[in-house]
């Protein structure tokens, strides 16, 4: 299949899988902390490559382990716990909402540290879809006074790690193998994810209970499914395309998590429906090739 056809099905199958990893986290965090889930998530991910793809780490070649570092610390180590902490303070949906800012901070980077350039009809797409980004915002907070919007800091500072993870795979490890990549990732942050578990006293407190199993599950389907495998369709998805389509899966993820949020007592209004809506044309407009 041609690559133009594949990126949008990577596109559409990455939104639906990270569109419902929000729920999960949410799901998680009701028996554990949210440094014991972003320390298992990265275990249990690292555990699930290395039976899939272990003999993948040989291909990596000693100028890909800087990049490889810088990738894996802003693009998963501290995204990862950043998402936790936001999410045990705010909704589910709109952890993800804020998280579509990831598409204007890829440009914006993008063009003043990589020297990427982008045209002025992608310009207008980010804006567009930034429009219905805020407007989802702006509706959230009416709907939920009472949660701490300090928290929505945390996903402004993971979604400009995931800018700097996008546009360093695309200049700096476009020509390594995906599953190399993806390894490679988690065998760096797996050790320090340990350590941080450890610290947490998790080995010495957890017990078996009804509330703690259905937490690992969670974590176990999140690891594998909302990690592991959308990794690397997310790391092949850069490789076929440029860095701000590729970031704008970011836009369509809302959509997914806050139907979950919906099936789960969170609210929505029309005006959300309508803004779903704006970032799908934001989208769109983005990408449309001549």
């Amino acid at each position: 299949m041609e690559n133009n056809k594949l990126r949008w099905i990577y596109l559409g199958i990455l939104s639906l899988v990270w569109g419902s990893s929000f729920i999960l986290m949410k799901k998680a965090l009701i028996g554990l902390t949210p440094i014991q889930v972003g320390s298992l998530r990265i275990i249990i991910t690292t555990i699930f490559l290395l039976l899939i793809g272990y003999k993948s780490i040989f291909k990596i070649k000693k100028r890909h382990w800087y990049y490889l570092t810088l990738n894996a610390f802003l693009g998963t180590f501290f995204p990862v716990f950043l998402f936790s902490f936001a999410i045990e303070k705010i909704d589910s949906s709109i952890a993800s909402i804020l998280n579509s800012l990831t598409p204007l901070n890829t440009l914006i980077f993008g063009a003043i540290v990589f020297k990427f350039g982008f045209s002025r009809k992608q310009i207008i797409g980010v804006i567009i879809g930034l429009i219905g980004t805020i407007m989802l915002i702006i509706k959230g907070a009416e709907l939920n006074p009472n949660q701490n919007y300090f928290y929505a800091i945390l996903i402004l500072i993971a979604s400009v790690g995931y800018a700097f993870n996008v546009n360093i795979l695309k200049k700096y490890l476009h020509d390594l193998n995906v599953l190399s990549l993806t390894v490679g990732n988690f065998i760096l942050i797996v050790f320090p994810a340990l350590i941080v578990l450890w610290y947490t006293r998790f080995f010495e407190t957890f017990k078996v209970t009804p509330e703690h199993t259905t937490s690992i599950l969670y974590i176990v389907v999140l690891s594998i499914f909302g990690t592991a495998l959308a990794k690397i369709m997310f790391n092949r998805l850069v490789q076929i395309a440029s860095p701000l389509f590729s970031s704008s899966v970011t836009y369509l993820i809302p959509i997914i998590a806050v139907t979950w949020g919906v099936l789960d007592g969170e609210k929505i209004t029309l005006l959300q429906v309508a803004s779903g809506g704006i970032i799908l044309l934001g989208v769109y407009l983005a990408n449309k090739t001549k």
